[in-house]
């Protein structure tokens, strides 16, 4: 409780005839919870009991309802939707009951004084409207989203002063200009409030307080979208800045996550970069998607990979045939040696099925009597079994009820706990998995491909979030390089820290392409070609595909984050695919790269005199992957803008590597 004062009255008069006020004694409160701030009221003859409080409902008809709750938390009805991005959502203590009421009448509860009581979420505050200077006691009225209103709150001991200080430390209150007595609660523009509808239903004063307790958790499924609501927590209330200077921004976003620095200081081990001139972007096109025979020729009589490095260039530049990915994925993800035999993979494929199945023993094998005793496999399970229910649920591998698709998205997730019982389940996993195991449609495969696939991504998942913040840092690094221009226009509308970019990055795109976007998405990026960190340049590559809208229009930060999060979906795979690897070219081309550029990029330094047939540019730069990657290709290719032309070979080596 942050907030505490009795004497609040209530005049429960309602015009009916012209008797003196009733008059009903209260105590007001503000209370901090884990995940919100609320305000609650109840007379002082209600007792401490939480199955008595009222909670102020809203519906359609924009009508109170007092209904009461049996528990202390209010879980949303039916009538909210479920949808993709449900699972993360958050439970709000306002419940959702509609009831059309004809002309208006607020109901009562039979339950005595009772029906008076009420408690709200600061997230569903409107406005606060308070009693003219001198005019008797102070009274505030509170209304709710939708113009519901409040019973007046008479303050009969003291004024209202404090809690409106209490408040604004949770919410920021300016004053209507139509009307100086009315305390307006800033909130971002219609259409981003839209646009963040059922995506986050709590104060931004509890994401912060949550934020910092578990980082992780609340960063995974949140931070991207909401970002405005971390701003707004830190933005004064003064009206003609409503921001603090980008140097007091990056002190609170410290400390929000600690160690992210982004622009504002120089981080260690990393040098300013300057604007250099990289140059024209190269045209780049993509081939046809690697067929069957076209893998079987490169394989030997005992099922030996017999040139690596060809294949994965033929992968990347067109990814693989549907039909070859429940093989190949293996390779790419490294369950399968490339230089094994087939007698080879076999033996493996059993050992390894020995091992799932002991694992998945073990937490089978759990009674509810040991689970009740054990909260984190409890904790666990609870969330796996939430996720999975959302995961993917329109792809035909997943929809309907008791699909064996979802039992065997849980298992997979359960037995990764015992494999690893110290990550064991974070939100976003079921996200990395769904694809693997919708192509391998086998439980033990899928399971390993999944781990050697989290082992790539282990560090987006660890409470530190070290994976996030140096990703976001390198991507900033590369942005800079690219387009200074661009980052000093974001740095000056608060975006400088790419926290937009987020949700691509933790679970590699996984929402913002289509189902079959992402198999040829990920399968190019598991090449690990053309370099290093491919994935931070396909962020390049749509942030400058989007630059000059943001910039045209003059997008504030509100503007930037809505669009960036409504390009989900809207992404064109193989234009992206072009662009950043017409980036990684352009980069590598440049003879002053940057040291920091170099490291991110995995270019490594080198004294040796340039040679065209090492790939070695003028300045002693070795382009790890770019000089390999387009010999010996030459099928039929396919243009960025989609169109296809047989007799279009492809670029010899030494007109893309650097003169």
């Amino acid at each position: 409780v942050v907030y505490e004062q009795e004497g609040v009255y209530i005049h429960s008069s309602c015009g009916k005839n012209d008797d003196q006020d009733s008059l009903i004694q209260g105590v007001l409160r503000v209370i901090e919870k884990e995940n919100e701030v609320i305000v609650d009221w109840r007379p002082l003859d209600d007792t401490l009991d939480t199955s008595n409080i009222l909670c102020a409902g809203k519906d359609s008809s924009s009508v109170v309802e007092w209904t009461q709750t049996p528990k202390e938390k209010c879980s949303r009805g039916p009538d909210r939707p479920s949808s993709y991005e449900a699972e993360w959502d958050m439970v709000t203590t306002v419940s959702f009951k509609k009831k059309h009421h004809s002309n208006g009448d607020v109901t009562a509860h039979a339950n005595g004084e009772s029906k008076w009581s009420f408690l709200f979420s600061l997230t569903d505050l409107k406005s606060i409207k308070q009693n003219k200077e001198g005019m008797g006691w102070s009274y505030l009225v509170f209304c709710l989203k939708d113009d519901v209103k409040l019973p007046a709150l008479h303050f009969h001991h003291g004024d209202s002063k404090l809690l409106i200080k209490c408040l604004e430390k949770h919410v920021v209150l300016n004053e209507s200009p139509q009307d100086k007595r009315v305390l307006l609660v800033n909130s971002q523009n219609k259409s981003l409030s839209q646009s963040f509808e059922n995506l986050f239903d709590e104060p931004s004063y509890g994401l912060l307080q949550k934020l910092k307790k578990d980082p992780y958790t609340v960063t995974m499924g949140r931070f991207s979208k909401v970002t405005n609501y971390i701003f707004d927590s830190f933005r004064l209330s003064d009206t003609s800045t409503q921001r603090r200077p980008p140097s007091e921004m990056a002190d609170f976003l410290n400390d929000a996550i600690p160690g992210l620095k982004i622009n504002q200081q120089e981080e260690p081990g990393f040098e300013v970069i300057t604007r250099i001139d990289l140059g024209k972007q190269p045209e780049v096109s993509r081939r046809e998607p690697l067929s069957a025979e076209e893998w079987a020729k490169n394989m030997d009589s005992e099922g030996r990979i017999l040139d690596v490095d060809y294949v994965k260039r033929l992968i990347f530049k067109g990814g693989l045939c549907h039909t070859l990915r429940k093989e190949a994925w293996k390779f790419l993800l490294g369950y399968f040696p490339w230089n094994s035999t087939k007698e080879e993979r076999a033996n493996l494929q059993k050992r390894k099925t020995d091992e799932y199945f002991r694992m998945k023993l073990q937490w089978k094998s759990v009674s509810e009597e040991q689970e009740k005793r054990n909260s984190r496999l409890r904790d666990y399970r609870s969330l796996i079994e939430k996720d999975v229910n959302r995961t993917d649920r329109t792809n035909k591998f997943y929809e309907g009820e008791d699909n064996p698709g979802l039992i065997l998205l849980h298992d997979i997730l359960m037995t990764y706990c015992m494999y690893d019982f110290d990550l064991g389940y974070v939100q976003g996993m079921s996200d990395l998995l769904s694809p693997v195991l919708y192509v391998m449609e086998n439980e033990v495969d899928a399971f390993w491909c999944f781990v050697s696939y989290m082992d790539q991504m282990h560090q987006n998942f660890e409470e530190q979030m070290q994976g996030m913040k140096t990703q976001l840092i390198q991507l900033s690094t590369l942005l800079r390089l690219l387009d200074s221009g661009f980052c000093s226009y974001l740095e000056s509308q608060d975006s400088g820290y790419l926290y937009f970019c987020f949700r691509w990055l933790l679970i590699r795109f996984k929402r913002e392409f289509s189902f079959q976007d992402i198999l040829r998405l990920w399968e190019v990026m598991w090449t690990e070609l053309p370099c290093q960190n491919f994935h931070l340049l396909l962020c390049c590559a749509i942030l400058e595909s989007e630059k000059q809208q943001i910039m045209d229009k003059h997008y504030g930060f509100n503007e930037i984050l809505k669009h960036i999060n409504e390009l989900s979906m809207k992404i064109d795979v193989e234009y992206i695919l072009c662009k950043a690897e017409a980036i990684s070219m352009q980069m590598m081309n440049c003879k002053e790269l940057p040291q920091a550029v170099s490291e991110i990029l995995g270019i490594e330094s080198s004294s040796v005199t340039p040679d065209s047939d090492t790939g070695e540019d003028e300045s002693g730069a070795v382009l790890s992957c770019a000089p390999s990657l387009y010999q010996s290709i030459s099928p039929p290719v396919i243009a960025a803008n989609g169109t296809r032309d047989s007799s279009q070979q492809m670029p010899d080596t030494q007109s893309l590597t650097p003169a």
